[in-house]
């Protein structure tokens, strides 16, 4: 990689410097090898090969639910292993989106985004051959300064930032963007996901017509799909280059006040993950001129340098205490360290004094300093959270005297409340957010992992005080908090019952110890069903909502008096939905 001053790279993971039998050897010497919190032997990677293989060779079944396009609240996932992520999908998926574009006479070019997962290059690839073949004008990445002008990686709120910026002025020939990732999903996952004119994720009736029209093209065996060959697609004249990177690094200064950086003492840290910010770490640093340690700056689709998170999987979750087992380990080397996922849409904060920040307690950190350091934002700008995000957040809200919006999942439910400006910072429990640019402006209406990373630093240098000292104050105050979610058997009928319940199907007066105070099945902020269930006391609440993809529901659960009344919360709240969908 090439030195760029006073940015320093430091190759922190001796895995990842000796690629052949020395790494084997080093791995095979771990006595707790292939478990949570350390590294996986070789035979436990991805088979890349087959990956790939499976991406081209198989074939969706339309009659098999498993297989067919499915839109979560982020796009479509699935591995080309067990055909939910495949040749056909990416097809039928990106014809269906440039028609849902002709629908709605989105007639502007289309910003086209990839992460570094395995199966996101072959997908990007498919897709820029349908949309060069309809003669939709289609943004893809300039290189970032890739070797050999290869295709560069995009982090998702570059992707955002890109359509926002091109947008700004316009009232016709909107943009809009596709971004190729499954998150922090394991390396043989892929996913796809739509973002229209606003910049954020597509709500559920764009995706909802998506995935209908994707499913009768693969039914239809794909007759009504347009292509072209890759060659052709990539040198067609609707194939132009973007450079994302620049434009992004360069407006960052409207978001992170970087002045109090400047020749700071502080011993800063980023960790990429080898995700989509690879190269776009030692890009910010050497703008702004920051001295900033950029840990594994490497790309590896197995991504063998990741600890193993809870379940034995390789995930690169910023917000998992076993996938970030490295940086924790090593937390008393930086005064403030930070990592992103792979899409570079999450974060995950770690500080010498704290160790690994909750996602929850670092999002209540972000909005005190916010709301005390952005003079120019309005005194009538509010807070986002999701309705399974800490309750902290709502007491540092009513002490801030600000709004607080609660919304169901799904980050596309903050974007209005961003492009006008009323929503000065939003988040959600899985370490998702963003924030206005400092002059009260939209800055991004997907989650940013890149800023509030930065804004740590920032924070750090300009109170003295590091994310987890500022929590400890929070906590003082506010009171202390314990949080968990936790996984309830549930067979198919009885998740579609939970998604259903209405508020007089809840009998229960009180919820460990003390009265119930709300039995919700809209969110608060805007009256959208939550697809399942939140009961609320003074100092503690659950929420249950079914799985999507297994048969289990999730059961968010926090109490304010301690560990003893989470876990009577948690059992009372099983009892009390099993009851109500019985």
């Amino acid at each position: 990689m090439q030195e760029l001053s006073p940015a320093y790279i430091l190759f922190s993971n001796p895995y990842s410097l000796f690629p052949t039998a020395c790494s084997i050897l080093l791995r095979m010497s771990d006595p707790l090898l292939n478990t949570p919190g350390h590294l996986a032997s070789p035979d436990k990677l991805v088979n890349l090969p087959r990956l790939l293989t499976a991406f081209y060779a198989n074939h969706p079944d339309p009659e098999n639910p498993a297989q067919r396009v499915s839109f979560g609240t982020s796009g479509h996932r699935g591995s080309s292993l067990a055909s939910s992520f495949n040749y056909a999908h990416i097809l039928a998926i990106t014809q269906a989106i440039v028609e849902y574009r002709a629908k709605e006479s989105t007639t502007g070019p289309l910003f086209l985004a990839m992460d570094t997962h395995a199966l996101s290059e072959p997908a990007f690839t498919t897709a820029l051959e349908v949309l060069a073949a309809n003669g939709v004008t289609t943004f893809i990445d300039s290189a970032c300064g890739q070797p050999g002008n290869a295709l560069g990686y995009t982090p998702t709120p570059a992707l955002s930032h890109a359509i926002l910026t091109y947008n700004t002025g316009r009232s016709k020939d909107l943009a809009d963007g596709i971004v190729i990732t499954p998150s922090h999903n394991p390396p043989e996952d892929g996913g796809f996901k739509y973002n229209p004119t606003n910049g954020g994720p597509a709500d559920t009736t764009a995706t909802k017509w998506i995935q209908d029209r994707a499913n009768e093209l693969i039914a239809a065996k794909l007759q009504g799909v347009k292509r072209l060959s890759y060659a052709k697609a990539l040198a067609a004249p609707t194939t132009q280059r973007h450079d994302y990177i620049t434009a992004y690094v360069a407006d960052l200064a409207n978001v992170i006040d970087f002045a109090p950086l400047a020749n700071t003492t502080l011993k800063l840290a980023v960790d990429p993950l080898g995700g989509a910010g690879v190269a776009y770490w030692p890009r910010i640093f050497d703008h702004y001129q920051l001295d900033v340690t950029v840990l594994n700056p490497y790309v590896d689709p197995t991504f063998r340098f990741m600890t193993l998170d809870w379940d034995g999987k390789i995930r690169m979750d910023c917000s998992s205490p076993f996938a970030m087992a490295s940086m924790i380990k090593n937390k008393d080397l930086y005064d403030v360290a930070w990592a992103c996922d792979t899409d570079h849409d999450r974060h995950g904060i770690v500080t010498r004094t704290a160790g690994l920040l909750n996602p929850n307690h670092y999002l209540s950190v972000c909005i005190q300093y916010l709301f005390t350091h952005r003079p120019e934002w309005s005194v009538k700008v509010g807070i986002g959270k999701t309705l399974v995000s800490s309750s902290i957040i709502d007491r540092v809200a009513k002490g801030l005297n600000r709004p607080l919006l609660e919304v169901p999942v799904g980050f596309k439910w903050f974007v209005d409340g961003l492009i006008d400006g009323s929503l000065g910072f939003v988040g959600e429990e899985s370490a998702g957010a963003t924030f206005l640019r400092r002059n009260g402006r939209v800055w991004t209406t997907d989650k940013d992992g890149l800023i509030p990373g930065l804004l740590a630093a920032e924070m750090t240098a300009v109170t003295g005080k590091d994310p987890g000292q500022f929590y400890a104050d929070l906590t003082a105050k506010y009171g202390s908090p314990v949080y968990q979610r936790i996984d309830a058997a549930a067979t198919k009928e009885e998740k579609s019952k939970l998604a259903k319940l209405s508020p007089s199907q809840v009998t229960a007066k009180d919820l460990a110890g003390e009265p119930i105070t709300a039995i919700l099945t809209e969110a608060p902020g805007n009256h959208a069903p939550i697809g399942g269930l939140k009961v609320t006391t003074e100092n503690g609440w659950f929420a249950a909502r079914p799985s999507g993809t297994e048969d289990v529901y999730k059961i968010y659960a926090e109490s304010f008096l301690g560990e003893t009344h989470l876990k009577q919360i948690q059992t009372e709240a099983k009892a009390l939905v099993a009851k109500a969908i019985a």
